[in-house]
C-alpha cells in the first residue's frame, strides 16, 4: 500500500485519538510492551467492539439454481445472510432486495424477499422482453445502503431470448491487454529487494492471460524475466536502484508488445514482505528508508477483529515479527504497519485456510438413469450444528457449465476482496489447495475492501441514513408542501392498505418531510392510500419512496459472445420453456402465503355485526341508528358525528371515533353515512379508548365491504393511491412425478432443464437427509449442485454429475 494514498493525519484531538488507541489495542493484545492501565485496555475494546455494532456489516450469498435461462424460464434463488465478521446466519435483516440489472445497470426485475433466522428464498419471472445478454443478480438489505454498493452480493447471469433472432456477432477485434503491478508492502524502496506481483488481463473479457515479459531499467538493460503463474497473475523479486526508471515489456501472442511503467522508486518511505515459510509461523519483515529508527507498530485483525498486535523498534530501518499461524483466524488477516505518529504505511493480506468447514457428502445410489427415472440422493454433513441447505439439479451443455463460485469461495474470497476474482471455486478445489502461490498473488493483487481505520479512530459515530428491518419492510415517505414543494414537517399522516386483511399505519414527517411506516407480513402487490386528515390541514403532496438502491458499482457484465455451435443448444432451450408452459402452466403459478396474523390490527372488536344477519337498510344512517348499539349518531348543524360508548367506564365519548372504511380512514363522517349500506359486509366497534402508533382514539368504527375494494368510495383527491409491491409471495417450484405406469406413460411431454430446485433442506447432526426428484425426457448430463451453512458458520459445497440415457434403439 503506498503511503501516499493514505490521509495525512489530523492535528489536535484526532492525532491524539489515532496513537491512543493504538497503544491500548496493541497492549490488549498482550504480544507488545505497550503500558496501559486496565481501565484504558477495556475502555480501548470497547471502542473497537463498539465500532463493529455501529457498523456491524452483513454479507448476502445467493445461491441461484443455475447459470443460464430462457426468457419464460423462472430464476430460483436461495438468500443467505452471515455476520460479516463471524460468519455465522445472522437474523437481523428481514427483508433482502434482489434485482437483475441488466448492461447499462438498469433494474429489469426488482423482488422484495422475506427472511427468517438469516435465509430466504425467492424467484423471478423472466419475460420475453428481457433482450439477450449477460445480466448482473444484485441484493443487499436495507442496512447494507448505508455503505458502498460493492458490497453488495452480485453474480452474473446469462439471459437468452429465443423468441427473437439472435444479435449480430461483431467481428473478433485485436485483444487488447492490461498489465498492472502491486508492490508487496506498497512501495518500491530504492536499495531493498522487493516483491512486485503483476496482473495480466485481456480488455475484452476481462479474464487473465498467460504471458511473459521483461523487466528493462532506463537504460534497455533487461533487470527480471516474468511469467503469469495462473489466471493473468504471477510475481518477480528484484532490488530497484535509486533514481531509476523500469518499464515491463509483455510479449503478445500477436508477436508485438505491451510497454508499461512500473511504480516510481521511492527513495523514503516503509515497506514489508511476508515469508510463509515454515509451519508454525509467519515472518513480517518491516522496512524503512530515509527515516530515522523509530518504534512501529504491526496490527493484525480479521474482519474487524483484532487477532495479532506488537510494537518493535526498527534497528538500521529493520524489524522482523514473528506471527504465530495457530492465533490467527480463519479467512484474511489485513496486517497493517504504523509508524510512531499512528500513519498507516504499509500493508499486505493473508489468507488462512478454514479449518472447519461444512464436510457434505452427496451419494447416488447410481449414476447412470433412464428416462423418467427416479433419483433419490442421501446427503450426509459431518457437523456438530444443524446445516441449512439449498440443492439445484440441472442439465450441462455448451451454454451451461459448472458454476466457478460457490457460497464458501464467496464468504471467504470474494466479499472481503477488491474487484472481480476469476473462477473463484478454484482456490477451494483439490488442486487449489496446493496452489499456494496462486492463492498468495491473488491476495497480493486484490486489495481489502470493508476496513478502514478512520472508521474506528472517528470520535463520533457513524450516523447511518438506514435502518435494519429487524421486525418487517421498512416503508419511506415524504410531504411536501404543494405549492412550494419544501418539505412539511410534523404532519400526521396515514397509510391504509384496503383489502383482507386491512392494514393501517401512522407516521409523522420528520423536519425534512420524511415519513417511516413498518409493514410487517406484507405481502404480494396491493393498493396503498396516503393522506393526512383533510379536514385539519392544509394541501400537501405526498410521496412514497423506492426501497431499492440507487446506488451502483462500475463492474457491468461481461459482453455475451454466442457462436453458430451453440445453435441446436438455444433451440433445444426455447423448446423446453415452451413445452413447460403448454403443458404444466397451472402447475406453475402455485402460491401460498406464509402463516401470518390475519385478523384486523385493531384486534378483537366490542362488537362486529354482519350485515346480511339483519334486515338491511338502504341509508346508512338508518343501519347506524337502529341495531348498531356501540354508536350514537348525532348532528351538529348540518354534519354528522360519531358518539362512541366508553364502555369500560360506562360513559360516552365526545369527539368523533376512528372511521375506517376496507382500514381506509374517512375523516369525514358525512361522507361515510352518504355510503351504499348494501356494499357492507361487516361492521366493527371498539368501544373503548383506541391506542395505535403515538395516536389515541375516542373508539374505533371500521366498516368492510364484500370485497374490500372500498365498494366505489371516492377517496379525497389530494390522497395519494399507488399499487404497491410487497414482500414476494411464496412460489412452489413444480416438477412431474412418475410414481405409477400411468404417470411414466403419459404422453404429456418434459423437456425440463432444471430437474430440482429444493432451497430449505435441513440436516441435523448426526442424520441425513434423502431428497428425491424425477429424471425428464431429456437424456444428458445433469450436475447436482449442493451447498449450504451450519448454524456455527461452517460452509459447504458439493457437486455430482449423473448420467441420463436416451430411449435405447430396437435392432431391426
Amino acid at each position: 500500500m503506498n503511503s501516499a494514498q493514505h490521509n495525512q493525519p489530523q492535528p489536535g484531538r484526532r492525532r491524539y485519538a489515532l496513537r491512543t488507541l493504538l497503544c491500548l489495542v496493541l497492549g490488549i493484545a498482550g504480544i507488545g510492551t505497550v503500558n496501559a492501565q486496565s481501565g484504558q485496555q477495556h475502555a480501548a475494546i470497547s471502542s473497537l467492539q463498539q465500532h463493529r455494532q455501529a457498523s456491524l456489516q452483513e454479507k448476502l450469498y445467493l445461491h441461484i439454481d443455475r447459470p443460464v435461462y430462457a426468457c419464460g424460464d423462472e430464476m430460483w434463488f436461495k438468500v443467505y445472510n452471515v455476520d460479516g465478521s463471524l460468519h455465522r446466519p445472522l437474523d437481523m435483516s428481514k427483508v433482502t432486495y434482489v434485482e437483475l440489472l441488466d448492461a447499462d445497470q438498469k433494474p429489469a426485475l426488482q423482488a422484495k424477499v422475506a427472511m427468517k433466522d438469516g435465509v430466504g428464498n425467492g424467484y423471478f419471472q423472466l419475460p420475453t422482453t428481457l433482450q439477450t445478454g449477460n445480466y448482473t443478480v444484485r441484493a443487499y438489505t436495507s442496512w447494507m445502503k448505508n455503505f458502498d454498493p460493492a458490497f453488495y452480493f452480485q453474480q452474473q447471469v446469462t439471459i437468452i431470448n429465443t423468441f427473437e433472432q439472435l444479435p449480430k456477432q461483431e467481428a473478433a477485434k485485436a485483444k487488447g491487454y492490461t498489465l498492472q503491478f502491486f508492490p508487496e508492502g506498497g512501495n518500491l524502496l530504492a536499495g531493498i529487494a522487493s516483491n512486485v506481483a503483476f496482473k495480466i488481463s485481456g480488455s475484452q473479457n476481462g479474464k487473465g492471460a498467460a504471458l511473459a515479459g521483461q523487466v528493462l531499467d532506463q537504460d534497455g538493460n533487461k533487470v527480471v524475466d516474468f511469467t503469469s503463474h495462473k489466471f493473468g497473475m504471477g510475481r518477480f523479486a528484484f532490488t530497484p536502484q535509486q533514481e531509476k526508471r523500469y518499464t515491463a515489456k509483455l510479449q503478445l501472442p500477436d508477436g508485438s508488445t505491451l510497454e508499461q511503467a512500473l511504480p516510481q522508486v521511492n527513495e523514503s518511505g516503509y515497506t514489508l514482505q511476508l515469508a510463509d515459510s515454515t509451519d508454525q509461523y509467519l515472518h513480517i519483515a518491516v522496512r524503512s528508508m530515509g527515516k530515522p529508527d523509530e518504534q512501529v507498530y504491526l496490527l493484525g485483525h480479521t474482519r474487524q477483529q483484532v487477532i495479532s498486535s506488537e510494537r518493535a523498534l526498527l534497528q538500521n530501518g529493520r524489524y522482523v515479527f514473528r506471527v504465530t499461524k495457530a492465533d490467527l483466524a480463519d479467512g484474511i488477516t489485513h496486517f497493517t504497519v504504523f509508524n510512531t505518529a499512528g500513519q498507516p504505511v504499509s500493508e499486505r493480506l493473508y489468507f488462512k485456510r478454514p479449518t472447519n468447514e461444512l464436510a457434505l457428502q452427496v451419494a447416488a445410489p447410481q449414476q447412470q438413469y433412464s428416462l423418467r427415472d427416479k433419483v433419490s440422493l442421501e446427503l450426509q454433513a459431518a457437523s456438530q450444528t444443524p446445516a441449512n441447505l439449498s440443492m439445484a439439479v440441472y442439465k450441462l451443455d455448451s451454454l451451461q457449465l459448472q458454476p466457478q463460485g460457490h457460497i464458501a469461495s464467496y464468504i471467504w474470497l470474494e466479499s472481503d476482496l477488491k474487484g472481480a476474482i476469476e473462477n473463484p471455486a478454484y482456490y477451494f478445489s483439490d488442486a487449489g489447495k496446493a496452489d499456494h502461490q496462486a492463492m498468495d498473488n491473488l491476495m497480493l493483487t486484490h486489495g481489502w475492501s470493508r476496513f478502514k481505520w478512520e472508521d474506528v479512530l472517528e470520535k463520533e459515530p457513524s450516523k447511518h441514513a438506514y435502518l435494519p428491518e429487524n421486525h418487517g419492510h421498512l416503508l419511506l415517505g415524504k410531504v411536501t408542501h404543494k405549492s412550494s414543494g419544501k418539505p412539511a414537517s410534523g404532519i400526521m399522516t396515514y397509510l391504509a392498505s384496503p383489502g383482507h386483511p386491512i392494514r393501517f399505519y401512522n407516521a409523522q414527517s420528520g423536519a425534512d418531510g420524511k415519513l417511516l411506516f413498518e409493514l410487517k407480513d406484507f405481502y404480494g402487490n396491493k393498493d396503498l392510500v396516503l393522506q393526512s386528515d383533510f379536514t385539519k390541514d392544509s394541501t400537501y403532496h405526498f410521496e412514497l419512496l423506492s426501497p431499492f438502491s440507487s446506488r451502483y458499482t462500475n463492474e457491468a457484465p461481461a459482453h455475451l459472445h454466442l457462436t453458430e455451435s451453440r445453435a441446436a443448444d438455444i433451440a433445444e432451450r426455447h423448446l423446453q420453456v415452451q413445452v413447460e408452459h403448454a403443458y404444466y402452466g397451472g402447475y406453475r403459478n402455485r402460491f401460498h402465503t406464509p402463516g401470518i396474523d390475519s385478523s384486523a390490527f385493531y384486534g378483537q372488536p366490542s362488537e362486529s355485526y354482519l350485515l346480511d344477519d339483519y334486515k338491511r337498510f338502504k341509508v346508512m344512517e338508518e343501519v347506524m341508528r337502529e341495531y348498531v348499539q356501540g354508536v350514537q349518531v348525532r348532528t351538529r348543524g348540518r354534519s354528522f358525528h360519531f358518539m362512541v360508548m366508553n364502555r369500560p367506564y360506562k360513559a360516552i365519548f365526545r369527539q368523533n371515533p376512528l372511521v375506517l372504511l376496507d382500514g381506509v380512514p374517512v375523516f369525514n363522517i358525512d361522507k361515510i353515512m352518504a355510503f351504499d349500506p348494501l356494499k357492507v359486509k361487516q361492521l366493527d366497534v371498539i368501544a373503548s379508548r383506541f391506542f395505535h402508533g403515538p395516536l389515541s382514539y375516542e373508539g374505533l368504527v371500521s366498516y368492510h365491504t364484500y370485497n374490500g375494494d372500498l365498494g366505489g368510495f371516492e377517496l379525497d383527491a389530494r390522497a395519494l393511491m399507488q399499487a404497491y409491491d410487497g414482500l414476494q409471495q411464496k412460489r412452489e417450484f413444480y416438477a412431474p412425478a412418475y410414481d405409477t405406469p400411468e404417470q411414466k406413460s403419459s404422453r404429456l411431454a418434459d423437456f425440463r432443464n432444471l430437474l430440482h430446485w429444493a432451497p430449505n433442506i435441513r440436516l441435523d447432526p448426526g442424520k441425513g437427509e434423502q431428497v428425491s426428484f424425477y429424471t425428464s425426457d431429456q437424456p444428458g448430463t445433469y450436475l447436482v449442485v449442493v451447498q449450504g451453512l451450519t448454524a456455527s458458520g461452517e460452509t459447504g459445497y458439493q457437486l455430482v454429475q449423473l448420467k441420463v440415457n436416451g430411449p435405447v434403439a430396437q435392432k431391426q
